[in-house]
């Protein structure tokens, strides 16, 4: 039988923010996880009913974004290696996962705080809407994890997803190509066969969060490549070639196999981006 999954939003609190650059700043520097996740969808409900200003006076986003006190954060190299089956391993799955949101949370409205003010209304439009997705997905896995008798913080988490806004944050476009048109593309390359392994076991309600995501996600990576695509256009660059140059420049090794093509196509991400950036023994 297949689980249905309320993605209603919890009720919001009023936010303690007048302006949008505020807010942004507000969420970057809340370090509980719960907290952190409802004001990205409260200040996505906020900017939609048109109560916070277009303003930045004043903004300053932190090098690194607050965090809470557990999980642990670990190097890439000291992470343990996950199960591969059963409820801990679904588990550790869901709790990696929720990592990932926690930190996109962060991607999303640092992206605003640091390049909304230089950019047109509806850049930040787009991205407020991406964060309040983001803090629902949050959201989700975690009440996913209670549910499991378990909780985020549990488990210990990889420290570098931070790394990519760190060393883009002074150039815009390299903040694009790499965070939603590499790092969330390949959300999607993943995430199918998550889904298919969860459905597999009979796990239908973790699933049903997945295929949540994996369809939110789209619209993020779309989101990126349309604005690196305009800012190009407006640099008088090739879309192409830059976008080859940042990634080879700011993201560390090649790109893995296997691509979803057909999804990263439904995202406005071509072939022609991508595919020369595989690894050469994966490459078509």
């Amino acid at each position: 039988m297949t689980q249905t999954v309320s993605t209603a939003p919890p009720p919001f609190d009023p936010i303690p923010w007048s302006t949008l650059g505020e807010a942004a700043v507000g969420i970057l520097t809340t370090a509980d996880a719960e907290r952190k996740a409802h004001l990205a969808q409260a200040v996505g409900n906020a900017w939609s009913k048109g109560l916070l200003a277009f303003e930045f006076d004043d903004v300053c986003p932190p090098d690194r974004p607050a965090r809470p006190p557990l999980p642990e954060l670990r190097s890439h190299r000291d992470m343990p290696r996950r199960r591969a089956g059963g409820e801990k391993g679904r588990f550790a799955l869901l709790h990696a996962l929720a990592h990932i949101e926690l930190n996109a949370i962060d991607l999303a409205f640092d992206m605003i705080a640091r390049f909304g003010p230089g950019m047109p209304r509806a850049f930040s439009h787009d991205w407020v809407y991406v964060g309040a997705e983001e803090g629902k997905h949050f959201n989700l896995l975690s009440d996913r994890l209670n549910t499991l008798s378990g909780a985020y913080g549990d488990l210990p988490a990889h420290d570098g997803l931070w790394d990519a806004a760190y060393s883009t944050k002074e150039n815009f476009l390299a903040r694009l190509a790499v965070v939603p048109m590499v790092l969330e593309a390949r959300g999607l390359d993943v995430t199918p066969a998550m889904i298919k392994k969860l459905e597999t076991v009979g796990d239908d309600e973790s699933a049903a969060l997945l295929k949540i995501i994996y369809e939110d996600e789209k619209g993020h990576v779309a989101a990126g490549t349309r604005w690196f695509s305009s800012e190009t256009e407006r640099l008088g660059l090739d879309p192409r070639t830059t976008f080859h140059d940042l990634v080879r420049t700011y993201f560390r090794g090649d790109l893995k196999r296997p691509f979803n093509d057909a999804a990263r196509a439904a995202a406005g991400l071509p072939v022609s981006f991508y595919e020369p950036l595989a690894a050469p023994s994966d490459r078509k």
